[in-house]
């Protein structure tokens, strides 16, 4: 599901949900920073975690 995000899209981390929204900041591969609300900027390992997109804000 991650390849299909792009900056300024805007995503949850389901294992860290008090992280809050997320703005994706750039996607290179399956390294994707991300702006959350609560937790600053943070990279993933996309490998790793399937970020959850949010299209209704």
């Amino acid at each position: 599901m991650n390849e299909i995000l792009e900056p300024g899209m805007f995503v949850r981390h389901p294992g860290k949900p008090d992280w809050g929204l997320g703005q994706v900041q750039s996607r290179i591969g399956n390294r994707i920073t991300i702006n959350f609300e609560h937790a600053g900027k943070v990279v993933i390992d996309g490998a790793h975690v399937a970020l959850e997109p949010v299209f209704d804000r």
